[in-house]
């Protein structure tokens, strides 16, 4: 297994667990998976929706779930720990048709499936949550490795010093040591797409979903073509 040695823990962020209490109580959530959930945040937004609403069931899905992770789920008889990838179909199939699910910060890194297939693959769902780095610049959607090295660069909140993306542009087409069959390219672990609001939009429209929330939460970091964007989608 490939080390991570730049995981670091992050705060969790308040527009997040807002649109996680509002959505819960109005819709009346028994049951939630959280796609993605453990990077960053240690499960911080599975263990807040458990803690705020402890009658409800809920999944958290990753391929990286750590020690301390797994040791607080055991407190949590209503949580089912999935290690996997949630883009491969016999997760979502496990996952199966619950209330509500979580994509904080992961569509724009989802590829082969990408991310517009992955929403399909959860599109049992009644209520769809998504906080995500949107794409403000030219075009609908980009493939952002399709830019090219310097543009790439441009476009990412990482430098090629980090431990990832060191000579990334060398080895998009070597494997992965960490996911059998796959090369770098199409890792979820890089920044893979820019997804505008009308793309996302359009795509939640042709699944069955309504928006019922849209939020601009500012820029993201210092990328002049990303910025917060939260949504709720519902059917």
């Amino acid at each position: 297994m490939i080390r991570l040695p730049w995981r670091r823990t992050n705060p969790l962020v308040p527009a997040k667990l807002e649109m996680i209490d509002a959505a819960f109580a109005k819709y009346g959530v028994t049951s939630f998976a959280d796609l993605g959930g453990v990077w960053g945040v240690e499960g911080g937004y599975t263990f807040h929706a458990l803690d705020r609403f402890p009658q409800v069931r809920g999944m958290l899905v990753d391929t990286h779930p750590t020690a301390a992770v797994t040791e607080r789920a055991k407190k949590y008889p209503q949580l089912e720990l999935v290690r996997g990838n949630f883009g491969d179909p016999a997760v979502a199939v496990r996952v199966g048709a619950v209330d509500a699910v979580f994509f904080f910060d992961v569509l724009l890194h989802q590829v082969r499936p990408n991310w517009d297939e992955v929403l399909a693959m959860y599109g049992q769902a009644r209520c769809l949550m998504i906080y995500n780095q949107q794409w403000t610049g030219p075009g609908e959607i980009v493939r952002l490795l399709d830019l090219g090295e310097e543009e790439y660069f441009r476009n990412v909140p990482h430098k090629r010093s980090h431990p990832i993306y060191a000579d990334l542009f060398r080895k998009l087409d070597q494997p992965h040591p960490d996911h059998g069959g796959r090369v770098w390219r199409d890792v979820h672990h890089v920044w893979q797409w820019g997804i505008s609001d009308a793309a996302l939009e359009a795509k939640a429209g042709a699944l069955g979903y309504r928006l019922e929330f849209k939020k601009n939460f500012g820029s993201f970091g210092h990328l002049p073509q990303f910025e917060n964007h939260g949504f709720l989608f519902v059917r």
